[in-house]
């Protein structure tokens, strides 16, 4: 376990040096900020709208940023390393193949944890002084379940980013596939489950469940959840009805995503030629 922590801070503090932490952050914090504020845009006003469309508009902005970022963060991890020349140096310290890889996945994790927190954070407290009349308490949770929510989704796709990084020879090779996974996951499983919602006319009480076959789903229906108002606003999570999926049996799921691919990691980086 030390091998493990050890291994995790020398990650985090190489995002700290890399600027890692401050620019996620910034990025976040500007546009959640610019999203909550121009929420009511749409009806030709400026300023803070309803809690519920604030909430759907910083879901949907971090199902587009969280995944890229995550990808990014890591999916060069090991790959790198190789490219590099410094994995075989890094596997003649007294640590395992498993202790390295989940030690790099910690300290990645944390800071894109860090970074989240901060953002979003920033942006709670911006909508807190600026919103009217916003119920403090509600916002709170809110923000909190999205930070907790944004976390793991990113971590389900750092351990994307792993799964990647462990199987191919070349940088650029783990790039492209990054890329080819955000894109089926953010983009097009969205469209390819709205084209079957259209083409089914009957019987198609199981396509709710479709959506825990991708971990962006996950992630809105735990955030919207516990807004009524928010349905009209959230596109394909509207075909789930109130009660078919609990906020703590989606985590669940959620965590899920990220032991899967995790574990596949783990298991390729064993049988990988350094």
């Amino acid at each position: 376990m030390n091998a493990v922590l050890s291994v995790a801070r020398k990650e985090f503090r190489d995002g700290l040096r890399n600027r890692w932490v401050l620019a996620i952050a910034l990025v976040l914090a500007i546009l959640a900020v610019g999203i909550a504020y121009f929420g009511a845009a749409a009806s030709g006003e400026l300023g803070f709208t309803s809690l519920a469309t604030t909430v759907v508009s910083l879901s949907t902005l971090a199902v587009f940023l969280i995944p890229l970022i995550a990808l990014l963060l890591a999916y060069d991890a090991i790959v790198g390393e190789q490219e590099a020349g410094t994995l075989l140096l890094l596997l003649t310290y007294p640590l395992s193949r498993s202790q390295l890889l989940l030690g790099k996945f910690f300290g990645h994790g944390l800071i894109l944890a860090v970074a989240t927190a901060l953002g979003f954070g920033i942006a709670g407290i911006a909508i807190a002084l600026g919103a009217p009349g916003v119920d403090l308490l509600a916002l709170a949770g809110s923000i909190g379940l999205l930070i907790v929510s944004s976390v793991l989704l990113g971590w389900v796709f750092i351990a994307f980013a792993y799964l990647i990084s462990v199987w191919v020879t070349e940088k650029a090779q783990a790039a492209g596939l990054a890329l080819i996974v955000w894109f089926l996951f953010v983009l097009v499983f969205d469209l390819a489950l709205l084209a079957l919602l259209v083409s089914v006319e009957r019987g198609g009480d199981w396509l709710p469940w479709l959506l825990l076959l991708n971990p962006t789903e996950c992630f809105r229906l735990i955030n919207l959840a516990g807004f009524e108002a928010a349905r009209s606003y959230t596109g394909l999570t509207s075909i789930a009805e109130g009660g078919t999926f609990r906020p703590a049996v989606v985590t669940a799921i959620l965590v899920a995503w990220i032991l899967v691919p995790l574990g596949l990691a783990l298991l390729r980086f064993r049988r990988r030629a350094a």
